[in-house]
Parts: structure tokens; C-alpha cells; sequence
């Protein structure tokens, strides 16, 4: 991916001193996100194994219903461990100030969610840099709607779909053995083709890791005597995904792309404290997306300090998603139309080239 790509990104005027706080990372801030979250993870996933194993020919009436709430609340906090939250920001480098941190974090969250963590961060790079620009921003392409493909998706997300948990078990089996071609031109063409023979090493390392590490643990369980380890810990990830998938759709959709102004193709809003931790604050996505080297846990100062030259955002999942599904009607009665958020008349901002969001999104700001 060494295109020649020009654009001079707008940024709201910060102060150097206020920016330069802002910017400092924390490993005690970082541990205060992911101890708790891997706790949720350990804590649901042991009330569903004992749902399960409270049941009984005697009591299924309502020891069965009981097993399915336990891995409805177990599946939900679990599908932040991936790219929705923790691996988006570990990713960035920016949690924890010590990074061998940040690396062994991404690793654990990585494992757990079954996720290219290898591939996802220099494409997510590459989004910061040329965020929802035709041509070179594979990850996200606008416009995103919401049609009859997507409804499906979407009702997946309120349960369980077996067909794309058997595609992604495939995906990391042939990842193994050195073959992305399931993950699509972006990731096996621009991301990691192949004359990038050492990034596609690391991949095929990883992918080794987290498929036989996965089937050995869930062998484990099986010749244990604990088979239903592997719908706890082994498939947790893949399961009642709603919660993620209302916090992260709005990121993009309905905004407007090729516009070198992420406050036009980013959305913000804000929610109260269970979705903002779970998602790891990427709900202040147009905050997040002009400072990328900003840590997730100062994007509500960040926001505070640039909010005069930001459009207004949305408070809740509810008032967010009315507002998006009118911008998608729109959408289907007229292709061309895209949400133009209201800006500030102060215009208090300076240009940030591709290059410095590039450097700051990987995690390599000064």
C-alpha cells in the first residue's frame, strides 16, 4: 500500500499544552479497561456453564430459558472483545503507555474474538488516512445501507448464525497455511499482497496461533468432560453480537465520502457509561478520527475542548439510530443523497496532512 495519496485533512486548533495532555497514555488507565472487561468475560461465561450444568430432565422448563439469557448477556459483552472495541484501540497503540502492553493485550483480545489483529492494523491505518475515499479506502465503502442483505445480518445479531462462524473457523484454517484469499481483494491484494512477504509471515503465524491454539483448547474441554467450555470460551465471541452492531454501525453510514472533513464522513454521539465502556468510547468517532493518537479514555476531554467547532451529536442508541434510518430512506429515494451534518460558522481549524494521520493513527506520533 505506497500509493501517492494527497489530502490535507481538517482539524480543529487545540493548544499544544492541552493537546499534549490529552495525548499522554496511561497503564493505569489502561488496566482499569481490560481487567474489568476480561472479568465480564470470565464471570458471564462461568454463570452460563453453570446455568448449564443446572439442568435437569426434572427442571428444563425453566433451566433451559435460564441458559439461554446467561449466553444472551455472556454473547453480548463478549463481541466487544473484537474490532468494535478492544482490538480497535490496541491497535492504535495508544491504551496503555508501556506498549509491550498494548501488544500483549491485542494478543489476548485477539485470541479470544478470533481476530486478524496481523491484517486489521494496517488497514485500519489506511482508513485513518483516507477515511471513506473512493478507490483507497477498502475497509469502509460508502454508501452503507440498510437492504434486505444487511436485515439479515442484522437479525443474526439478535441470535446465532452458523454459517458465518463455520466461515470464519474456514477462513482462519486457510489462513494458517498461508491462503487470505477468503478475506477478500482488500486484505489479500492491497493489505498484505503478496510481494509483502514478511507482513504475510506475521499473518500466517498468528493465524496458526489462534486456529491450533483454539482447537487444542477445545479438545481439552472435550476430553475433560467439558464440552460446553467450547460454546463458552472457544465460540463466545460469535453469539447475540446486537449490542456491538448498534453501537458501531452509525460510525459511517449515511455520512458523506471523499470529503477531506471527518466531522462530514464520521458520526458522533454519546450514550451513557455501560456502552461508552463496552466500546470503548468510539462513540466520539469524529473526535477519535481527527486525533487518532489521543487515547479512547480522553476522547470525552476531547471533545469537551474541540465541541465549539463540531456539529451537534445525537444523545443515545435510539435518538442516533432514528436520525440514521431517515438519512437511509433518503438514501433509497435519492442514491446521491448523503448526511450533511450541521458545522459551526467559526471555521477555527488547520490542515492535517494524510501522512500525519497516518503516522498517528498506527501509533507513531511524536
Amino acid at each position: 500500500m505506497n500509493e501517492q495519496i494527497k489530502i490535507n485533512w481538517y482539524r480543529t486548533k487545540v493548544d499544544k499544552k492541552v493537546m499534549s495532555e490529552l495525548m499522554k497514555t496511561s497503564d493505569f488507565r489502561g488496566f482499569c479497561q481490560v481487567i474489568p472487561q476480561l472479568a465480564l468475560f470470565l464471570v458471564t461465561g462461568t454463570l452460563a456453564y453453570m446455568a448449564y450444568l443446572n439442568i435437569h430432565v426434572t427442571n428444563w422448563m425453566w433451566s433451559v430459558p435460564l441458559l439461554i439469557v446467561a449466553l444472551f448477556v455472556h454473547g453480548t459483552f463478549s463481541s466487544f472483545l473484537g474490532l468494535a472495541g478492544a482490538g480497535h484501540e490496541l491497535s492504535h497503540k495508544t491504551p496503555f503507555k508501556t506498549k509491550s502492553w498494548n501488544e500483549f493485550f491485542l494478543k489476548v483480545y485477539g485470541f479470544l474474538s478470533w481476530t486478524d489483529c496481523v491484517g486489521f492494523r494496517p488497514s485500519h491505518v489506511k482508513h485513518h488516512q483516507v477515511t471513506v475515499h473512493d478507490v483507497h479506502d477498502g475497509e469502509v465503502v460508502l454508501p452503507q445501507t440498510i437492504d434486505w442483505q444487511s436485515i439479515k445480518y442484522y437479525a443474526y445479531a439478535f441470535g446465532f448464525n452458523p454459517p458465518a462462524m463455520f466461515r470464519t473457523i474456514r477462513s482462519w484454517y486457510r489462513a494458517s497455511k498461508g491462503d487470505i484469499k477468503e478475506r477478500g481483494e482488500w486484505m489479500d491484494k492491497k493489505v498484505m499482497p503478496e510481494t509483502n512477504v514478511a507482513l504475510r509471515r506475521e499473518n500466517r503465524r498468528w493465524a496458526r496461533m489462534v486456529f491450533y491454539g483454539q482447537m487444542a483448547i477445545a479438545l481439552t474441554f472435550l476430553l475433560t468432560g467439558h464440552w460446553f467450555l467450547i460454546v463458552v470460551f472457544n465460540l463466545g465471541t460469535f453469539y447475540f453480537p446486537w449490542f456491538t452492531m448498534l453501537c458501531g454501525t452509525p460510525q459511517h453510514l449515511g455520512m458523506t465520502p471523499n470529503v477531506p472533513d471527518f466531522r462530514l464522513c464520521c458520526r458522533t454521539y454519546t450514550c451513557g457509561w455501560l456502552p461508552a465502556f463496552l466500546y470503548w468510547n468510539m462513540q466520539y468517532h469524529v473526535e477519535h478520527h481527527m486525533f487518532p493518537a489521543v487515547p479512547f479514555y480522553n476522547l470525552p476531554k476531547l471533545r469537551a475542548a474541540i465541541e465549539h467547532d463540531l456539529p451537534p451529536a445525537t444523545h443515545g442508541l435510539w435518538a442516533t439510530w432514528k436520525e440514521m434510518l431517515q438519512v437511509v430512506k433518503k438514501q433509497k429515494e435519492d442514491p446521491t443523497y448523503s448526511f450533511m451534518p450541521k458545522l459551526p460558522e467559526s471555521g477555527a481549524g488547520e490542515c492535517a496532512t494524510d501522512t500525519t494521520l497516518e503516522l498517528e493513527a498506527a501509533g507513531k506520533a511524536a
